[in-house]
């Protein structure tokens, strides 16, 4: 795969991250949701921390958790870059791609939103507000709207552990981001096999093969 397809993944997926979370900021105040159907919502929220709620406490957690991302993006560039130029499987590179363009969306809410975005508490959010944003640079909350609620109901009275307590699935609320990031990770573990040949193997079975060709050379 060439350089510019995997920088095309990475925008295309950048592009429609931020549109829809910039729409959902400046039209939507936080908690109000939209029904698409009822198993697919547009509920806008924002997520204080990492992945699954959790929540490095303070400024400093946050700054911590914005410098973090700040790295990890500047490590998949450098990643993607070398495993293009190895030649690497296209699914993996593709992989990679959106694993990177989901990291640096988030990054891009976490570094810039508190700073040109106002609060969204007692209304809808402004844009570049006279009065400032909500938060410092590297303080910003990540946008989140993506909810898919499938089903839901209460675990049976003999179910384990559970029993009886409200169950739904699926209830976290997440972003575009976030979802290329999950899916690269899955398209890596599903088919891992294909991506990591064994090389070694390779070389041993060239090896072999020029034995049984030339069988009186040591």
């Amino acid at each position: 795969m060439k350089k510019y397809q995997a920088a095309l993944i990475v925008l295309v997926i950048l592009i429609a991250d931020q549109t829809l979370k910039i729409w959902v900021k400046t039209h939507m105040m936080l908690n109000q949701e939209f029904l698409i159907t009822d198993w697919f919502r547009i509920h806008f929220t924002e997520n204080p921390g990492m992945a699954f709620g959790m929540v490095l406490p303070g400024v400093w957690g946050k700054l911590f958790l914005s410098v973090f991302r700040l790295i990890a993006v500047t490590g998949g560039v450098w990643y993607l870059n070398r495993i293009i130029k190895e030649k690497a499987h296209w699914g993996f590179v593709v992989a990679v791609a959106m694993i990177l363009a989901g990291a640096i969306g988030n990054m891009i809410d976490g570094t810039f939103y508190g700073v040109i975005f106002s609060d969204s508490y007692q209304g809808v959010a402004k844009l570049f507000p006279a009065e400032g944003g909500y938060a410092g640079w590297m303080q910003g909350l990540v946008v989140d709207m993506l909810w898919f609620p499938l089903f839901h109901g209460f675990f049976p009275d003999w179910f384990p552990i559970w029993k009886g307590q409200y169950f739904e699935f699926f209830r976290f609320i997440f972003n575009i981001a976030d979802a290329a990031i999950t899916t690269g990770v899955f398209i890596i573990l599903l088919f891992q096999k294909v991506f990591f040949k064994n090389e070694p193997d390779a070389e041993k079975s060239v090896e072999t093969e020029e034995a049984m060709t030339h069988p009186g050379v040591i």
